[in-house]
């Protein structure tokens, strides 16, 4: 990997082709006699250095068939102009992490080439950096030379440093003592206080609690309002809407979206949740389609915008008056909005297809994101006829302050539900 110090170019990362092998290692058979035991002692030596030039070829002539190969990283290819705040967003295990780690020039790439231009700061993991038996005051200035920073700018930004982090009481106690939120806060504060060119920052705000998620949030704004580039891994949605203002998505170690944040999101939430399913059994299927503001394509539910959810259903029973309830969950689970549909309807002719539209105005969810269930129900009783849960999924945008009711509370949401016999 290449690292450019001057600033020739408008892009502040260039990634050609990046590929991360990782040999997976072999249990070993376990030798069940005296003679066995004596035979592996002395082949061990020639193993081992086997063993090693494996490890070495995987990096010089890996190939995507080998079998003790797994690829965390496949021709991952992308730019980021300076000055651009990326949000790197995927499930667990799509290449997040190692793709920082390469960037962060932690670990070498198996194949391919990244470009960075300028210093980087980077903060990957609780404590990184951190010498557990060390104060506080101590690993504020070996971690900030440890990121390129001289005595003397510690020196100058050192009040900066702990003030932010909050952490003054503590500064003379070791670092082990301390909780990981204090740690995170800590390490968070020397790195975004190294003014670096380029900030590498991995899901560790999680650990942080609410206050300093928003004060994290606020640094990396002002970081990249500096004309700094800043690359962001996170699941939650509402910090990656406030901060970035373009994203890279990545499933099984590939690029699978890049560029505008709002198609990025919602590559992610398509690939994370079904957001238009039709599902069923036997005798009923469900349809469910969202649109925000008009758009059936946008995953990505910002304040204000008002939402539409239609719900088709298709049944062999002979239902008179259906009744459809849907219900939101937050992304830990929690049920945060319900709702019924209150009319009913009889028509004259009999049918077996029925749409359900909900529209409503989104005045405050507060989550990562949402999940939707959907229960089918003879309208005068409680008992479903069927449930089906994560039908649809969308992303939630930033509530403005003093608007919010509480991450993964209940929310009364004013609801207009039309039902309809489907032509």
């Amino acid at each position: 990997m290449q690292v450019i110090s001057n600033h020739s170019d408008d892009h502040a990362i260039s990634v050609h082709g990046i590929g991360k092998a990782y040999r997976l290692a072999k249990r070993q058979a376990t030798p069940d006699t005296l003679v066995g035991a004596i035979q592996g002692i002395v082949k061990a030596p020639f193993r081992n250095f086997q063993y090693l030039r494996s490890l070495s070829r995987a990096n010089h002539m890996a190939k995507q068939d080998d079998e003790d190969l797994y690829w965390a990283l496949q021709d991952v290819t992308f730019e980021v102009p300076a000055g651009e705040v990326v949000g790197v967003i995927g499930r667990n295990g799509a290449g997040k992490s190692t793709l920082l780690k390469i960037l962060s020039r932690i670990t070498q790439p198996t194949t391919g080439e990244a470009i960075i231009r300028g210093r980087v700061s980077s903060l990957l993991e609780v404590g990184t950096g951190f010498h557990p038996e060390l104060t506080g005051r101590e690993n504020v200035y070996m971690n900030g030379t440890i990121l390129g920073m001289t005595k003397r700018e510690i020196d100058g930004k050192y009040d900066q440093i702990v003030d932010f982090a909050g952490v003054e009481r503590f500064l003379d106690t070791p670092i082990k003592r301390y909780s990981s939120g204090m740690q995170v806060r800590l390490a968070f504060s020397v790195a975004a206080h190294l003014d670096p060119d380029i900030l590498i920052i991995d899901e560790v705000l999680a650990v942080g609690d609410a206050e300093f998620q928003k004060r994290c949030i606020g640094k990396m704004k002002e970081v990249a309002g500096g004309g700094r580039t800043v690359m962001f891994v996170s699941h939650n949605m509402s910090a990656i809407g406030q901060l970035c203002t373009s994203g890279v998505l990545l499933s099984q170690g590939r690029v699978v979206s890049q560029g505008d944040l709002d198609t990025v999101v919602q590559a992610y939430m398509d690939d994370l949740f079904r957001t238009e399913s039709s599902i069923g059994d036997d005798t009923t299927t469900v349809s469910v389609q969202t649109a925000v503001d008009g758009d059936p394509n946008q995953r990505m539910w910002k304040y204000g915008s008002m939402v539409r959810v239609r719900v088709d259903v298709e049944t062999q029973l002979a239902i008179a008056n259906p009744a459809v309830d849907l219900y939101f969950n937050s992304s830990a689970g929690r049920m945060i909005f319900a709702q019924s549909d209150r009319f009913v309807k009889h028509f004259d002719s009999e049918s077996n297809r029925w749409v359900f539209e909900f529209l409503f105005r989104n005045n405050g969810f507060v989550s990562d994101y949402m999940t939707i269930d959907v229960g089918f129900r003879y309208c005068s009783s409680t008992r479903y006829l069927g449930l089906w849960q994560s039908v649809a999924a969308i992303a939630l945008g930033e509530v403005p302050p003093g608007h919010s009711h509480g991450r993964d509370c209940p929310v009364a949401v004013p609801c207009k539900v039309q039902l309809m016999e489907a032509a």
